[in-house]
């Protein structure tokens, strides 16, 4: 609402709980669970009833390139500012376990007896929020649920740990094919 004075449009842009190809790290619910199913592992999960907002990170950052562009064109409209959420609808929120069970049929094989909580750590069981600001005064929504999200994910993982593609083009093609949808 300062606009006037600073010349600048100011927003912050938060999103749900991200899967999507490339994310390497440990402890990271998606890589965790592809290295599992790639190598026969038991699949290890910090918190199997945890519930969260999962979403594609496409979506996400669909959404942030959507808010950028409309701050950029319209600089003085404080309907942009401020906080924003970005994430899936209240019926797409999963718990940790439900989607480790998707992930596992998306890969094609796998036991759903091999969960083992690991949980040591004090995590919130229930995260959620609200995008209704991003739906309403951006008409933006995720193109992929969560089972799609998911698949998507695990369809990534799975070309690039069986050397079918390199990272590079397996995102490239996934980028194509959410814009193609």
């Amino acid at each position: 609402k300062d606009y006037h004075h600073h010349g600048k449009s100011i927003a912050t842009a938060r999103a749900g709980n991200v899967i999507g190809g490339g994310d390497i790290a440990t402890n990271r619910i998606m890589p965790d669970i592809a290295n599992a199913l790639y190598c026969n592992e038991d699949i290890k999960l910090r918190n199997p009833k945890a519930v969260r907002p999962w979403q594609h990170v496409l979506d996400a950052l669909h959404g942030y390139l959507m808010l950028a562009k409309q701050m950029y064109s319209n600089p003085q409209n404080e309907a942009l500012t401020g906080a924003w959420n970005f994430g899936p609808k209240v019926s797409e929120i999963f718990t940790v376990e439900e989607v480790a069970k998707m992930a596992i049929m998306a890969w094609g094989n796998g036991n759903f007896s091999t969960f083992i909580n690991t949980n040591s750590l004090k995590e919130t069981h229930f995260l959620g929020l609200d995008p209704s600001k991003a739906n309403t005064n951006l008409n933006w929504h995720p193109k992929w649920n969560t089972q799609q999200a998911v698949e998507q994910t695990i369809k990534w993982y799975k070309i690039v740990l069986e050397n079918k593609l390199t990272a590079q083009k397996a995102t490239q093609q996934q980028i194509k094919d959410y814009f193609n949808d």
